[in-house]
């Protein structure tokens, strides 16, 4: 009976020990586990108090910026920013100074001679794959060399008009520059890129360079492709002498392409009216304009519109002058055998 009693009692002690102990290591995760809540608790308060601030800052910064620009940002701001709106308005300055300067009669020292006035400046319009054309021309009408300098003294100057490659300085310049050494007769156009699609501002750039470089009653642009009775010219340009505002040439109108692919097509054909006709110009191949008139188109060379062909931009600048316009048979082209024209007087 007595053993019996001894080992019940020990029994009793080891599972009170268990159980205290088991409590004991619970009560330490419960106290862990809320340390550990309450550190989350302050970092999310933390970080929702520092976004809170931001997002003040930032709202006032932009109450602030909103009430200094306008919330759109114009394409006039744009160039403020760039610098560009105040370079275009120097440059706007720049051309109108030049053109009052011009108006006013200040103009490049030419290279005639002190009190010489020649009779006539030709300009022949040429390109960079037709040194064929000329080389045929000054073995026919065109003199060249002593013949040339001595049709200089006659007061008749005759230059090759051709402008630079749009790749500068490349090949097609070269050739060029080194066949006017050797001929001396071409006038080169700095500012004009020599392409189709700019032929007809070739115009602006052989007026304003030629009425510059001399002084002459005429000023002629004939095209490359035509046989030229030179002395038949000369006879049609004294029977103008003294003739101001003289537009000279085969007058012509006639209807306006507007179909796109089409030879001859006008991209500002709509500007042209209902009947999308022509007004009366000068054919292409071969017109003369008295010095007056070429002096116009120098001095506004930066505000005339080029269409897409040289002769009816030259004829709608004419339109707005007191201009007298020539219609002379003589200088409307024919067909020769070779393809090309031929101006018989």
């Amino acid at each position: 009976t007595t053993t019996t009693t001894t080992t019940t009692t020990t029994s009793s002690s080891s599972s009170s020990s268990s159980l205290s102990g088991s409590t004991g290591a619970g009560g330490r995760v419960s106290l862990i586990m809320c340390f550990l809540s309450c550190l989350a608790w302050l970092y999310v308060a933390g970080r929702l108090w520092q976004d809170a601030e931001n997002r003040m800052l930032l709202s006032g910064i932009l109450r602030k910026s909103a009430g200094q620009r306008p919330k759109v940002l114009t394409l006039e701001d744009k160039l403020l920013g760039l610098g560009c709106k105040e370079l275009g308005q120097r440059i706007v300055d720049a051309e109108m100074d030049l053109t009052l300067a011009k108006s006013q009669g200040y103009l490049r020292q030419n290279q005639s001679s002190p009190g010489q006035k020649l009779l006539a400046v030709v300009g022949v319009y040429t390109g960079f794959g037709s040194r064929l054309n000329r080389n045929m021309y000054r073995g026919s009408w065109m003199p060249r060399g002593d013949a040339l300098r001595k049709l200089e003294e006659r007061g008749i100057v005759i230059r090759f008009v051709i402008g630079r490659s749009p790749n500068r300085g490349d090949s097609l310049d070269r050739i060029i520059d080194e066949e006017n050494r050797r001929t001396n007769d071409f006038l080169i156009l700095e500012g004009h890129e020599e392409a189709a699609d700019e032929l007809s501002k070739k115009a602006k750039f052989f007026f304003s360079l030629a009425v510059e470089t001399w002084d002459a009653e005429f000023y002629v642009k004939v095209d490359d492709n035509i046989n030229l009775d030179l002395e038949g010219l000369i006879e049609i340009l004294q029977s103008h002498r003294g003739q101001t505002g003289a537009y000279v040439g085969c007058m012509k109108s006639g209807t306006v392409i507007n179909e796109v692919g089409k030879q001859w097509y006008e991209p500002d054909w709509w500007k042209f009216g209902d009947e999308k006709t022509y007004f009366r110009h000068a054919g292409g191949s071969l017109f003369i304009l008295s010095k007056n008139l070429a002096w116009y188109i120098n001095v506004n060379s930066a505000y005339l519109k080029a269409y897409a062909h040289d002769d009816t931009s030259v004829g709608s600048w004419m339109m707005g002058l007191e201009a007298t316009y020539v219609d002379d048979n003589r200088l409307c082209c024919s067909s020769s055998r070779q393809g090309d024209g031929f101006l018989p007087f």
